[in-house]
């Protein structure tokens, strides 16, 4: 029986970035061998209709998503179904191609189970993700569209990356996401503010009818986020996806001074904002919830305080490929415990 404690002793002894490229390369040869697979997704996917939902005019069989970062490119959306998650979010996409920050830009704190990475987008740009995209959309799974712009673009102008990026891609994903809060695009948190905000969604609304959310970062204070989300939602976003990485370093014991922490450390933080943005929002957007869920109990949580979807990413690298299948048995195991027959009975359980 496949045991990852066995081997991410080995993993790790490759540079963060390299077993990154490494867990890449095998989720695109798995769909390559359909006999292994239909497998793994017979194992992994879980298919239960109490947990089904219907939003942003999709199905969504459960409600644990790969955050965006890891499938920076569109290429293993095949191997994120056989790893069992319900949606799967690429990107962040940029107009143009770009290599992102020099290397190396990502590492591992073991003793935290977190992440740090100043990666910085890179990505190979719309161009080429869209005609990637266009093979693969619409896929069994729903498909969120990450999107920012360029770290050569000037900050006066980023409202054109962005419009740009929804004119091409809008057909091409369930969802679109606007990322404001990276740490890793010089600038980039100054557009977290009201009249970028306002401007980008009255605009949106011109191109396309897709569900547009906005993602934040967990270093904002909790009224300007508050404040900033509702003016989101009241100008057009369909949703909120909290939280982004943050730029605490001193989160974790021996941390580097670039980038943006991920994983257990920020959780507290995490829940905490999105808490306080699901107190106003709750009902009137859908919202996601992001950091540090790593175990059923955790996403259960975020799930009772009012999100509909939960996503994960650093967990993944410290507890391996059944967490996605452990969390959504965990979370029907909770349900039948408190009763609920349906995970819509559970979202917003705690407002």
């Amino acid at each position: 029986m496949f045991d990852y404690h066995m081997i991410r002793p080995l993993l790790f002894k490759l540079q963060a970035e390299t077993a990154h490229h490494a867990i890449e390369y095998f989720l695109r040869i798995a769909n390559t061998a359909p006999s292994l697979f239909n497998r793994w997704i017979e194992k992994h996917f879980i298919d239960d209709s109490k947990l089904h939902q219907e939003l942003f005019g999709r199905t969504f069989f459960n409600p644990v998503g790969l955050a965006a970062g890891m499938d920076k490119n569109a290429s293993i959306i095949p191997g994120t179904l056989a790893l069992g998650f319900g949606f799967t979010e690429v990107g962040t996409i940029t107009p143009k191609p770009q290599a992102g920050n020099p290397k190396p830009r990502l590492w591992r704190h073991v003793k935290e189970e977190s992440l740090q990475n100043a990666m910085g987008f890179n990505n190979g740009g719309m161009k080429k993700l869209k005609k990637r995209l266009q093979r693969r959309f619409p896929f069994v799974t729903p498909i969120g569209v990450n999107i920012g712009k360029n770290k050569t673009t000037k900050e006066s102008d980023a409202l054109s990356d962005y419009l740009t990026l929804l004119d091409e891609l809008h057909e091409l994903g369930d969802y679109l996401v606007i990322n404001i809060s990276s740490p890793n695009t010089p600038g980039l948190r100054d557009l977290q503010n009201e009249t970028f905000i306002k401007t980008l969604f009255d605009e949106a609304k011109e191109i396309t009818h897709k569900p547009i959310l906005l993602k934040i970062a967990p270093d904002m204070e909790v009224a300007q986020a508050v404040e900033l989300c509702t003016l989101a939602v009241k100008s057009g976003a369909a949703g909120i996806i909290a939280t982004n990485t943050s730029i605490d370093h001193g989160l974790v014991e021996n941390p580097y001074d670039v980038g943006g922490i991920s994983g257990a450390v920020i959780k507290d933080k995490s829940f905490e904002l999105f808490d306080a943005i699901a107190k106003e929002l709750y009902g009137k957007a859908i919202l996601i919830s992001v950091g540090g869920i790593d175990s059923a109990q955790e996403a259960y949580r975020r799930l009772k305080a009012g999100a509909s979807l939960v996503q994960v990413f650093s967990a993944i690298v410290f507890h391996g490929p059944c967490l996605v299948r452990d969390i959504n048995k965990g979370i029907l195991e909770l349900m039948e415990l408190d009763g609920y027959k349906s995970i819509t009975e559970v979202i917003g359980a705690n407002r």
